[in-house]
């Protein structure tokens, strides 16, 4: 039953821990659903109380102690003993293609709801389009299991104007983009996304994405991006983190890091300069935040893993050209070699996904099969098509010392054939809250929720308050754990009891109950920054 924002108004005064008993004049107060006695976490503090979640509709009435004597509940779910969270919040995903997707079962998002994940953020690492209203017309009109609130993308962007090109756009072709983007920017997107270390997009100077993040800021909008360089491909980690404070600085907004992380054995134990470097911009005004994922293992194409930016300009057909051009062949494969030490030696590479020949395989097995060296396995496999990779190349004392920042928020960063689609959420309170002590149960539960949906302006989102919408996790805190490993990437998570999107039950008893709830989030534009 839907409430009026003025009647919840209304119950939450009525539900204030001061106001506990009713007058003989009052009626019971009817609410939709009751959790109880669970221990709970609103995302405002991280000292938790025993007590009630009450809900009408889509909000939340009240989350305290004892539920007041003025409610009477339709249905109590007894939470006695579990957690009871605001709905996670994943601010990085690739679930796009299931969202957008015409498959039924596929926008329930099953392996996020079975997390406690409410919300999903799309557009990311630049990949996302930028008609941002067509795609909210997609996902208002077949159910989605999760909220989905989307970032503009600058691939996108870039290439309806230059498709593969590796040059400047003239200046009619970035008054283009310019407006693409700020007519995504009310439609609704959080901001502009970049990945800057994928063709074409690596193919821009930092200049141009200044101007687009303008832009974004114009209308009040954020600028998240995968930075140019994790490692030392390029500009290096250090460079490419400096590129986002210049960015920040110049657009005047603010920015966010991708997954952030020390990837490959050439910058492995730089988080902490990572750290000291944006806290130092932190202390002096800069709003820079970044996510995280808790494994050791990242994922991404293995033509982006391997092949040096040159080599991709123009596109798969102009790849392959130069895998059969000699003059170029000593280039290639001195770039290649020094792509895979970057990332760990061939034993360090899994394919993860795409053609069920090497599935499962590491490139040094591939290598071993046919008894060449492992550039040109790597070429000859790259020949056949592109895959999706698990590449071992990060150090979990970086991976720790990222997560305990209190400016770093949960991802997935999902993606095909790596288990964090599966089990990210899952897998940070299992072995870094519960079996490390990594961090604390409240450092996990605000970092999944409330810290991720201040940040991303999600209103009204990440909080058990009176009158938010009523996106809730209750979870065993005995069971929560992931069981999605690399080699079975698809096992759903275990421990998750109850999932509410919106008022609505998507996961009852620990079972996902076909339910889409979810609805998309737009960002509200500044004022006066898009026409009436």
């Amino acid at each position: 039953m839907q409430r009026s924002l003025v009647t919840l108004a209304v119950l939450a005064a009525l539900a204030s821990p001061f106001h506990t008993t009713a007058t003989a004049a009052e009626a019971p107060v009817e609410l939709d659903l009751l959790l109880r006695g669970g221990t709970i976490y609103t995302g405002d503090s991280d000292t938790p109380v025993v007590g009630d979640v009450g809900i009408a509709g889509d909000r939340i009435v009240f989350a305290g102690r004892a539920m007041p004597a003025q409610f009477r509940a339709r249905r109590t779910i007894d939470a006695t003993g579990l957690v009871v969270a605001p709905g996670f919040i994943d601010a990085h995903t690739h679930a796009d293609a299931d969202l957008l997707s015409n498959d039924a079962r596929k926008r329930l998002n099953i392996p996020f709801l079975t997390q406690g994940v409410t919300t999903a953020v799309i557009g990311n690492d630049g990949f996302g389009g930028y008609d941002i209203a067509a795609q909210t017309q997609k996902l208002r009109a077949v159910p989605v299991g999760t909220n989905v609130a989307m970032y503009a993308g600058f691939g996108p962007l870039r290439i309806s104007q230059l498709g593969e090109a590796n040059r400047a756009p003239t200046p009619a072709q970035m008054d283009t983009m310019k407006q693409h983007l700020s007519r995504a920017m009310c439609d609704g997107a959080l901001g502009l996304s970049t990945g800057l270390f994928y063709p074409p997009q690596n193919f821009s100077k930092t200049e141009e994405v200044i101007e687009l993040a303008k832009v974004a800021a114009a209308h009040g909008g954020l600028y998240d991006s995968h930075i140019r360089d994790e490692s030392m491909y390029n500009v290096g980690l250090k460079g490419s983190i400096d590129e986002v404070i210049r960015i920040g600085h110049e657009a005047k907004l603010p920015v966010h890091v991708a997954h952030i992380k020390a990837l490959g054995v050439a910058v492995q134990g730089q988080s902490g300069d990572i750290i000291r470097r944006i806290e130092k911009e932190r202390a002096a005004g800069l709003d820079i935040t970044a996510d995280h994922y808790p494994w050791t293992a990242s994922s991404t194409r293995f033509s982006a893993a391997l092949l040096p930016p040159w080599a991709n300009e123009g596109g798969r057909t102009a790849t392959l050209l130069r895998f059969d051009d000699a003059a170029q062949q000593e280039r290639l494969r001195k770039d290649m070699r020094e792509n895979l030490r970057l990332r760990g030696g061939p034993e360090a590479i899994l394919f993860s996904a795409g053609s069920t020949k090497y599935v499962g395989k590491t490139l040094a097995d591939v290598a071993k099969a046919s008894n060449a060296d492992p550039v040109d396995a790597a070429i000859a496999v790259l020949r056949d098509g592109d895959l999706m990779i698990a590449s071992f190349n990060m150090s979990d004392d970086d991976v720790r010392a990222f997560m305990k920042r209190p400016w770093v928020m949960t991802s997935s960063d999902s993606s095909l054939g790596h288990p964090r689609a599966y089990g990210t959420f899952a897998r940070k309170y299992d072995q870094y809250v519960v079996k490390e002590r990594a961090i604390s149960l409240a450092q996990f539960i605000r970092s999944s929720s409330a810290y991720t949906a201040d940040t991303l302006g999600l209103v009204q989102r990440g909080h058990l308050r009176p009158g938010y919408h009523a996106d809730v996790v209750v979870f065993d805190p005995k069971r929560f754990a992931a069981k999605a490993t690399y080699t079975q990437p698809t096992l759903l998570s275990e421990g998750v009891v109850t999932v509410l999107v919106n008022g609505r039950l998507a996961v009852d008893g620990g079972q996902p109950m076909g339910v889409g709830a979810g609805v998309p989030l737009l960002r509200t534009p500044k004022p006066g920054s898009c026409p009436a």
